[in-house]
């Protein structure tokens, strides 16, 4: 995202800051996917994603009078997506939900019930590889999932990701070596062909 989208979402944000329904409507509407795709892939798609999609934005609301531009926007929207999964996950671990066995249960199940003569065989492949991807990456520690999503899917510089983890550059470049590690290890059975 450029300098002038950056100003873009500072000049609503003011705006919002002082009530601006129509600011932040407009804040929604362009950030919204990118919000929502990093919760989903953060949850591995759970049920609560819209709803903690949905939170990272009423705080949006609520700190829009409090908020001092001293950084990127994006900077600060995916702090606030960060601490709101990072809660929900830490939530959802102690009280041992959906765990990593459940599902890869849940996926085997999904890849049983798909009709392949319905799907050309190629498509059938991609899904399969597309949800084995996901799963692993769902089980990277959360530090290392977030900034492999928001480095390959948000292509965010590693400046940004260093600020929405409170890390140093150099610490965010580690996380994700590490990180494309385990991925490349966990992967590859299914890149071996």
């Amino acid at each position: 995202m450029g300098d002038d989208a950056n100003e873009e979402d500072l000049a609503l944000m003011a705006l919002v800051a002082r009530g601006d329904e129509k600011a932040f409507a407009r804040l929604v509407e362009k950030h919204q996917h990118a919000v929502l795709g990093t919760v989903a892939k953060m949850t591995n798609r759970s049920a609560d994603t819209e709803d903690i999609a949905q939170q990272v934005f009423i705080r949006l609301w609520k700190s829009a009078k409090r908020y001092e531009p001293s950084a990127k926007f994006t900077t600060f929207l995916f702090t606030i997506t960060r601490n709101l999964v990072f809660n929900v996950t830490r939530k959802k671990s102690r009280r041992k939900e959906h765990s990593f066995d459940e599902q890869e249960d849940e996926w085997h199940q999904s890849i049983e019930d798909t009709n392949p003569q319905s799907r050309p065989d190629h498509s059938l492949a991609n899904a399969e590889l597309k949800k084995v991807v996901d799963l692993a990456i769902a089980s990277l520690p959360e530090k290392q999932r977030l900034a492999v999503i928001l480095r390959r899917y948000e292509q965010m510089p590693y400046e940004e990701i260093a600020d929405v983890l409170e890390l140093s550059v150099s610490a965010v470049k580690s996380q994700l070596f590490r990180a494309r590690t385990a991925l490349r290890e966990a992967l590859e059975p299914y890149l071996k062909d």
